[in-house]
């Protein structure tokens, strides 16, 4: 269920409801709820990823008043191409990269150049997201680059309009997330300072309401605005409310003034699906005392915000009933690697590795589908999940993303999820799930499961790995892991068989590998 925006003016003019609005990062947590929240309103809406694939498999992609464009912000001919014809353009699109050293050369970069297409398009409006900036002068460099950016929009002919918030909360949200697996999984924890410095976070249902009702809005151009729910309020109150909202006893904290941010991000990155790189400029944003320093917003927005509470309650109950419409790891460009492409593979450097086993199975290509696309996440990975979750252990320690990402929904899958230490790369029902490993390991990895129906009630299910190892390093991965590769391949088929009650016809079975299947991906 997409998230239900709040009751606030909208535009009813039939030429502004046509003339389309540009959505910056359509496909991450807070652009793939704007664009569908416009389509309710009646807006026609163009949605801009760096992936066309990926906003193609958005529930809300196939909208009779959505338009679907692919571009970087880097580029002004992509982005002069999707501004063209549109009315107006959300900017939702940051670096959460913060061990990147030039991560706020890049964010300058790329405003300068959406601000550049902007007014070439001659936009009536352009509104971004940004970060409440604090008083004091020992300010995260995360929030540094985001008031940059703010700062290069507004310096514009184009009238903008900057919306400032704390962290946002809602089910997937990358700052939710990191509260929950805290809470959930530890009873006893280590306070580091952060936990105890003021914030006002904000619901990221009104963080929607206030992005669209400043659309329309002529008193809000050229103007920043904080927004903030109505709760000041620290980290570790934070943890006790999700406990209570959550039924769980209240968790202990032991202060831990020296752990610093860099210590608190590995720390956070061991418990959390959160990785170092963005639980860093989180972290080092929490030290920041982020509080609202006016509420001018409501005079021109006018609605009541959710507590803390409420918004926790909310996330909880969507996240209990499988319903998260997007999550922090959907964000990201899809990078498949370039021997997928038709004429690429084998390439300088070596063949493709890699073996495929078969099996066929008394059941309807339907239902062997539905036990294919829910692997994963907490419905574990059929056979060997021991092993499955050492290797999870493995790669966190080697600074990888583990297992801890799970799965956004246990049943349904997109172009883009992350999937553990998986990123989905091509899905199509009934027919093929390809993932994209995103693990530490010295070469390119890529997991497939193709299904063929022989009749109403066959069907043949093949599960292949393929691997470019680099280097010498990439040969001993790939042979010293083969045996628990022939371990597993099999007794996923036949956990697979297991879990469907379905009679095993063949296999499973050594199968001859199709090395060119990949060049049926479009990119």
């Amino acid at each position: 269920m997409p998230e239900q925006p709040r009751p606030i003016p909208f535009t009813e003019d039939p030429a502004k409801l046509d003339a389309p609005v540009l959505v910056t990062g359509a496909t991450g947590y807070v652009g793939g709820r704007l664009a569908p929240a416009l389509l309710a309103r009646g807006q026609r809406v163009r949605a801009l990823a760096r992936s066309r694939t990926k906003l193609a498999c958005r529930p809300w992609a196939h909208h009779p008043r959505v338009e679907l464009a692919e571009g970087n912000l880097l580029d002004y001919a992509s982005m002069r191409s999707a501004m063209q014809g549109c009315r107006a353009a959300y900017y939702l699109v940051h670096s959460m990269t913060g061990m990147a050293k030039d991560f706020a050369a890049t964010d300058r970069s790329a405003a300068r150049v959406f601000r550049r297409a902007a007014e070439a398009a001659r936009l009536e409006r352009v509104i971004y997201l940004g970060g409440i900036m604090p008083p004091e002068d020992d300010v995260s460099h995360h929030l540094l680059s985001r008031n940059e950016v703010a700062e290069i929009l507004m310096d514009s002919t184009v009238p903008a309009t900057v919306l400032r918030a704390a962290q946002v909360l809602g089910a997937g949200s990358a700052s939710f997330e990191m509260i929950r697996y805290l809470v959930d999984r530890l009873p006893v924890m280590v306070g580091p300072k952060w936990i105890r410095t003021e914030a006002q976070p904000i619901a990221v249902g009104d963080v929607l309401a206030y992005l669209m009702g400043v659309l329309d809005a002529p008193e809000a151009a050229g103007r920043s605005f904080d927004i903030g729910g109505p709760d000041v309020i620290t980290y570790r109150e934070l943890f006790d409310i999700y406990a209570k909202e959550a039924g769980l006893m209240k968790r202990l904290v032991i202060p831990a003034p020296v752990l610093t941010p860099k210590l608190s991000s590995y720390w956070v990155g061991f418990v959390t699906p959160i990785p170092p790189s963005l639980g860093m400029p989180l972290i080092r944003g929490a030290a920041n005392r982020v509080v609202c320093q006016d509420s001018a917003i409501r005079d021109i927005v006018p609605f009541e915000p959710l507590s803390v509470r409420e918004t926790i309650r909310r996330a909880l109950q969507k996240t209990r009933q499988h319903t998260v419409e997007t999550c922090w790891s959907d964000a990201g460009e899809l990078l498949p690697p370039e021997w997928l492409r038709c004429g690429d593979a084998p390439y300088a450097g070596g063949d493709v590795l890699g073996e495929a086993f078969s099996v066929t199975l008394a059941a309807p290509v339907d239902k062997v589908w539905n036990h294919v696309v829910s692997i994963g996440g907490e419905n574990g990975w059929y056979c060997g999940n021991v092993l499955w979750r050492l290797r999870g252990v493995l790669d966190r320690l080697a600074g990888g993303p583990g297992l801890r990402r799970g799965r956004r929904d246990p049943h349904e899958l997109a172009v883009g999820d992350a999937l553990d230490f998986w990123r989905v790369l091509d899905l199509r029902e009934n027919e093929r799930l390809l993932l994209l490993a995103e693990m530490k390991v010295p070469g390119d990895a890529l997991l497939e499961f193709t299904l063929q129906p022989q009749g109403p009630d066959r069907t043949v299910l093949t599960q292949t790995s393929n691997f470019l190892p680099r280097g010498m390093l990439g040969l001993a991965y790939w042979w010293s892991t083969y045996p628990l590769h022939l371990y597993i391949f099999r007794g996923t088929l036949t956990a697979i068989a297991r879990r469907l009650d379905a009679a095993i016809i063949d296999g499973p079975k050594w199968t001859t590998r199709k090395k060119g299947s990949s060049c049926k991906i479009s990119f």
